[in-house]
Order: structure tokens, then sequence, then C-alpha cells
């Protein structure tokens, strides 16, 4: 008897009785959305225009913007650079962007007004997310599925870990940072300690293919699959299970308390939201336009999603 239990949910009355919702703010931003995180009362975008934009949802302004150098592409034109991760800790924005060389990453920090290059296409890192651990520390994930920890002052990786032999897909940290979940093209999805960069956990009998997205909050992960699987894990026992979708499921995100979790699960980008107690559906948010790239919740009522497009929405619920 395998230790993972697979739970098939309540297919047609899954879908009565649940409360829909609009948006409460549709927030135009410079490019499409690449990566999203929320910090206090901010939210910070990367877009594939060379932008970090940091934007008060309570203001309901942008209150800082900080532009990136085009780089040239395989053809030599001129174009953008994506900005594909973001992050802030303690005043200090980060952003991991296209170099335009190799398939290498160029790694900035910005702070009191500056900009500072820590890795270039000269230190031939094909990084693909990146997220501050502290103030001097980043957690960063390469292609080959390999994790490591980079000191930014000296800029010598602390450790390099090999996670599995599958393309890496995504990761996310606990509130805290000491964890982070990695999702790779095999469906599995491994836990690891940020601070010695050991395995903990693997987690690979839900996911039957590629793990498009991640989250990991309290005692639960969760991954969005190519296999139409909304999976969710408790990392204490080790039991899971999944909801099915009826198309490919790119996104996913736990409340903070890990109570709730939205998932996009239809072709019409919409976000279905799950108690995570019952796995019954108690929300359907309704309006996103594009496909969905990602999903953050500020609190267990206050989400915010952003597609590919100029357009990041937030959500209020009950």
């Amino acid at each position: 008897m395998k230790k993972i239990a697979l739970i098939w949910l309540v297919m047609i009355s899954f879908l009565f009785g649940v409360e829909k919702y609009a948006p409460v703010q549709e927030i135009h931003i410079d490019g499409a959305a690449k990566d999203m995180v929320v910090r206090g009362d901010h939210l910070i975008i990367g877009t594939d225009n060379g932008k970090l934009q940091v934007y008060d949802y309570v203001k309901k302004k942008f209150v800082k913007e900080i532009s990136i150098p085009s780089i040239k592409d395989f053809m030599g034109d001129t174009i953008s650079a994506r900005v594909a991760s973001v992050d802030r800790i303690d005043g200090r924005y980060l952003l991991l962007s296209d170099s335009g060389i190799g398939g290498y990453a160029n790694l900035r920090i910005h702070e009191n007004n500056e900009t500072r290059t820590i890795l270039g296409p000269e230190d031939k890192k094909p990084i693909i997310k990146a997220r501050f651990i502290d103030k001097d520390h980043v957690l960063l994930a390469y292609l080959s599925n390999e994790v490591s920890l980079l000191d930014i002052n000296t800029k010598k990786e602390i450790y390099r870990t090999q996670l599995s032999e599958s393309k890496f897909s995504d990761f996310a940290l606990t509130n805290d940072r000491k964890l982070a979940a990695f999702g790779c093209e095999s469906g599995e999805i491994a836990v690891i300690d940020t601070g010695t960069g050991k395995i903990l956990h693997r987690f690979n009998e839900l996911n039957l293919d590629n793990v498009y997205r991640v989250d990991i909050k309290s005692d639960h992960v969760v991954g969005a699959g190519q296999d139409r699987r909304g999976t969710w894990y408790n990392i204490k026992n080790g039991k899971g299970g999944f909801v099915a979708g009826d198309f490919l499921i790119y996104a996913t995100a736990l409340s903070p308390s890990a109570q709730r979790v939205a998932y996009a699960l239809d072709e019409k980008n919409n976000i279905t939201i799950l108690d995570m107690m019952t796995h019954s559906k108690i929300a359907l948010l309704e309006g996103q336009k594009s496909t969905m790239v990602s999903i953050v919740f500020k609190d267990e009522n206050t989400l915010f999603s952003a597609s590919d497009d100029d357009t990041v929405m937030m959500w209020k619920i009950k």
C-alpha cells in the first residue's frame, strides 16, 4: 500500500454552490508579467520589457520602477531584457534577467537608487529563477535542476546541489525562507533546507509530467501540472491528493496559513480556490484574460494573479 493516497474529488457537484468573484483592481504594467511577489503593501513585478515595477495596492499607484539595459537577440537585434525573477528584502531589490549571450543570466541588486551586477554572461550561469534567503544570500535555480546558495558579497556559491536529472521548472519558499520546494519536468517535487542544500523530502507519486509551478507554506506543498493535476502533499506525513483540471494547470499558490490553495484549472484562465481541509471548491475567480503566469496570496482573503499580458489583477474573497 503506497503511502500517498490518491484522492479523486467530486466532479459535477464540485461545480455548484460556489461563489464567483470579479477582480477588485486591474493593474496595468509596462510589458507582460514574468514574475511577481508581494512584500508588505507592495506588489513587485518583473516584466518582459526590462522593468521591475513596484505597485502600492493600498494607495493604488506605482511607487518605484527599475529599468535594465536592453540586450541583443540571436539575430543581433536590440530587444528588451526579460526580467524573469524579482524580490525585495530590507530595501534591497533583486532582478534576474536574460543576458542575451549563450543562455546565461544577469543577476543584479538594486539598493539606494543604484544597480550593480552580481553575475553576468562571463560567469556562464544558466539561472532560471532567484530569490533572497537573506539580505546577503540568494537562492539560485539552474536549468539543469541544480540549486545553489550565492553569497552576493563574495560572489561565491556556498553549496550547489543536483536535485535530479530532469529539467527545472519552478521553486517557492516558505514564509521564513528556510525551506524551498522545487518542481521539475518529471513531476517530482523536492523540498530542501535552503541553508544547507540538503534534500529533506521527495514527492513523486501524483504528478505524472512537468510541474509548472509549486508553492510551499506551513506543512504543505502544492503543484500545478502539465498532466492537468493540481496536487498537494502534507510534508509531515507524506499524504497527498489532487484535483483534476480540464486544461494544463499553469499556476498555483497557497495562502500564508496553507488553509486555502488556488489553481488555474481551466482554459478560460479562471482561478479555483479550494479549502485545504476539505479539498472542496469554495470560490471561482473570473476575469483573467491570458495564460496564467503567477498567483500570489497576500493574506487568506487577498490574492493577485498575473497572465502573459500587461494586466495584473487583485482579488478579494470571503
